[in-house]
C-alpha cells in the first residue's frame, strides 16, 4: 500500500504542474483550452526525441517548455487574430498537434528505458551522496522497511521544482502584466477601456500555459520511460478534476492559496484513482471512467454542501424572524396591558375626587 501511495504521489506532484498551467488558462484567462490535450504530448515527444538522440536531458526538457509556449501562443494566434470561438482554437490546435507529434517522434512510439534521462541522472545522485539510504533507514526504523521505494531522487525533485514553478506563478500574477492578465479573464471590455492589448495578453497567458504542460509532458515521459502519441488524450480532464478537487477541498481566498490548492488537488487525483484502481472489479482500463466519475463529484459535491449551508441558513433565519416576531408580540402586549391598567388608575383617581 505505501509503494502504491509513494507512486501516486510522486505521479501527481508532476502532473501538479500540468493542473497549474490549466488553472491558468481555465480560471485566469477564461479560455477552455484544449490544446492541452497535444501540447502535453509534444512535450513529451520533443524531450523523448532529443533524449533517444543523446542530447542532454535537462535541455531536452527545457527545450519542451518552449515548444509548449509556441503551441500555446499558436492557439491564441488563432482565437485573437483568426476571430474563431476560443473552444473551437484549441480544437483546431489539438488536431494540428497529433500529427506534429507524429512527425517529431517519427513513429507512435519513443522507449526511453535504455537512456539517461534528467529522473536517471537525479536518482544516480541521490544514491551517491546516500540521500536513498537517509531516508529509506527512516522508514525501516518507522516499520515500513518492506515497502522502501527504489529511489527518493524524483519525489524530492519534483517537489522543490513544483513549489519554485508555483512561487514564480504566485510572483507573476501579482506584477502588472500578471494583473493585466487577470482583468482580461475577468473583465475584457474594462481591461481595453485601459488601452491594454487584450488580443497579446490571451496570446502570452495561453503560451505559459501550455509552457506548463509541455514541462509535465516531458517529466512524465522520462518518469514512464517512453512517449507515446496517445498519452495525451483526457489530459485536459485530468488537469480540471485537479483544479476543481484541490479549490473544493483547500479553497481559493488568495492566489498563493489557489495554487497550493491546485497542487493538492493533483496529488489527491492520483491518489483517489491509484486506490480505486486497487478494487477488485476495476482494471487500468476503467482509468477514464474513474476520471469522469471522480471530476463529477467534485462538480456536484461543493454545490450539494452549499445548498445544504443555505437551507440551514434560511431555517435559522426564519426561525429568528419568528422569535422577533414573537418578542414584538409580546412588548405590544405588555404595552397594551399597561395602557389599559394605567387607564384604570386614572379612572380611579378621578372617581375619588
Amino acid at each position: 500500500m505505501f509503494t502504491a501511495i509513494f507512486g501516486s504521489f510522486e505521479s501527481g506532484i508532476i502532473y501538479a504542474i500540468m493542473a497549474l498551467g490549466v488553472y491558468l488558462s481555465f480560471r485566469i484567462l477564461d479560455f477552455p483550452d484544449l490544446t492541452v490535450d497535444g501540447s502535453f504530448v509534444t512535450g513529451a515527444a520533443i524531450s523523448a526525441v532529443m533524449i533517444a538522440g543523446g542530447a542532454n536531458p535537462f535541455l531536452a526538457t527545457i527545450m519542451a517548455l518552449f515548444a509548449g509556449f509556441i503551441a500555446g501562443c499558436l492557439t491564441g494566434l488563432i482565437h485573437t487574430v483568426g476571430k474563431i470561438n476560443n473552444l473551437l482554437s484549441g480544437i483546431l490546435m489539438m488536431i494540428a498537434l497529433y500529427s506534429i507529434n507524429l512527425r517529431i517522434m517519427g513513429r507512435s512510439n519513443i522507449p526511453l528505458l535504455n537512456s539517461d534521462t534528467s529522473f536517471t541522472k537525479i536518482s544516480s545522485l541521490f544514491e551517491k551522496t546516500g540521500i536513498d539510504s537517509f531516508f529509506n533507514n527512516l522508514l525501516t526504523h518507522v516499520g515500513l522497511g518492506d515497502s522502501l521505494p527504489s529511489t527518493w531522487g524524483i519525489l524530492i525533485s519534483m517537489i522543490i521544482i513544483t513549489f519554485i514553478i508555483k512561487g514564480v506563478t504566485d510572483w507573476f500574477l501579482q506584477t502588472e502584466i500578471g494583473l493585466a492578465i487577470r482583468a482580461t479573464g475577468n473583465n475584457k471590455r474594462m481591461i481595453r477601456s485601459l488601452s491594454a492589448n487584450t488580443n497579446l495578453l490571451v496570446v502570452l497567458g495561453l503560451g505559459i500555459s501550455n509552457a506548463l504542460v509541455a514541462f509535465s509532458g516531458a517529466l512524465i515521459a522520462q518518469q514512464g520511460g517512453f512517449a507515446d502519441v496517445g498519452m495525451g488524450i483526457g489530459m485536459i480532464v485530468i488537469g480540471l478534476a485537479s483544479v476543481i478537487i484541490g479549490e473544493a477541498l483547500f479553497g481559493t481566498k488568495t492566489i498563493a492559496r489557489t495554487t497550493l490548492a491546485v497542487i493538492g488537488g493533483a496529488i489527491v487525483y492520483r491518489i483517489v484513482v491509484t486506490l480505486a484502481l486497487r478494487i477488485e472489479f476495476l482494471d487500468p482500463g476503467d482509468m477514464k471512467l474513474i476520471t469522469a466519475v471522480i471530476v463529477l463529484i467534485a462538480l456536484i459535491a461543493p454545490k450539494i454542501i452549499d445548498g445544504s449551508k443555505e437551507k440551514k441558513r434560511k431555517a435559522r433565519r426564519k426561525v429568528e424572524k419568528m422569535n422577533s416576531i414573537r418578542a414584538s408580540d409580546d412588548s405590544i402586549s405588555i404595552i397594551a396591558a399597561s395602557g389599559e391598567h394605567g387607564g384604570e388608575s386614572h379612572a380611579a383617581v378621578k372617581s375619588d375626587s
